[in-house]
């Protein structure tokens, strides 16, 4: 028999790099959500790549950036405990020709973990040659990475490069998981993030970073092919509630419109979302809400 590798890969970077349209254009689904907001992932999510001959299982953190609450602490756990776990790292940065202090600092993280690291220098399709040799060479003289691969997440350019890459340090092994799942994340999780996605993309700076949702119930109707969805997103202001229905419940209505074209993709059948919006004052900072909604300290 042939012989199998598969092995765990973990990506990493400040806020808004591009991870989770990395991970999403490597699996070929949509997985991850996305938007021009930073910290937009919260949790560690795992994304499955299955070919002929391996396996690899990526796993999307959270931006690393310096805490303000407890959310953002939960955040930091998350990404930083796959340090030690994973066979490879990919550290995603862009092509700035420099690096920023959340660069630096998650360096100074990688010194002291003795798993591969490899660089990859995201968005070359928006900067010219000379700004991706410059970063290079300056995150060179930083770290002795073991690989550098500069891509382009949006279009796919040099991404099979990088599949390549990863391949030279996972180790052989078992198939993990069966070939057509493409990731571990419960329907209801996925579920809520893409609500959480469009909310993101629709809302106000000042509001998305505070809010979470909540699946109720999802059900599917005995006599039609219908699956009745019932969601609720939650703000930390009375305020943020205005603003989140909108004039008329137009900016609701139009959340769930775009959530529902997306679950509905996921799900394959027609879906009937209710959406609902409920005020939970600073459940960024309150450990008992911050585990309702998934995010438990102690399982990171």
């Amino acid at each position: 028999m042939s012989k199998f590798y598969s092995g765990f890969v973990s990506f990493i970077g400040r806020p808004n790099v591009g991870k989770s349209t990395l991970i999403n254009q490597l699996v070929g689904e949509k997985i991850a959500i996305i938007s021009p907001k930073p910290q937009t992932t919260r949790n560690r999510i795992q994304a499955i790549l299955t070919k002929d001959d391996f396996q690899a299982i990526f796993i999307d953190t959270p931006g690393i950036h310096k805490p303000k609450n407890k959310l953002d602490g939960y955040m930091l756990k998350a990404a930083a405990n796959t340090f030690d776990e994973v066979d490879v790292i990919l550290m995603l940065v862009e092509p700035l020709g420099r690096a920023l202090p959340d660069d630096e600092n998650i360096i100074e993280r990688l010194k002291k973990v003795k798993t591969p690291v490899v660089l990859v220098i995201n968005k070359i399709d928006c900067f010219d040659e000379e700004k991706v040799l410059k970063t290079t060479e300056v995150f060179s003289h930083m770290y002795n990475f073991d690989d550098i691969v500069p891509l382009s997440a949006l279009n796919g350019k040099n991404t099979d490069e990088l599949i390549k890459v990863v391949k030279k340090y996972i180790p052989e092994g078992p198939k993990y998981f069966p070939d057509d799942m493409v990731t571990d994340q419960p329907e209801r999780q996925i579920i809520s993030e893409i609500v959480r996605e469009k909310a993101l993309k629709l809302l106000k700076d000042e509001v998305p970073h505070g809010i979470a949702v909540e699946i109720n119930a999802v059900k599917k109707r005995k006599d039609k092919n219908i699956v009745d969805v019932d969601a609720v997103i939650c703000c930390e202001r009375d305020s943020h509630k205005g603003i989140i229905i909108g004039k008329g419940g137009n900016m609701l209505k139009n959340i769930g419109i775009q959530s529902r074209q997306d679950i509905s993709l996921l799900l394959g059948e027609q879906i009937n979302l209710q959406l609902w919006v409920k005020v939970k004052k600073n459940w960024r900072d309150n450990d008992f809400l911050l585990k309702n909604f998934g995010y438990d300290a102690k399982k990171v």
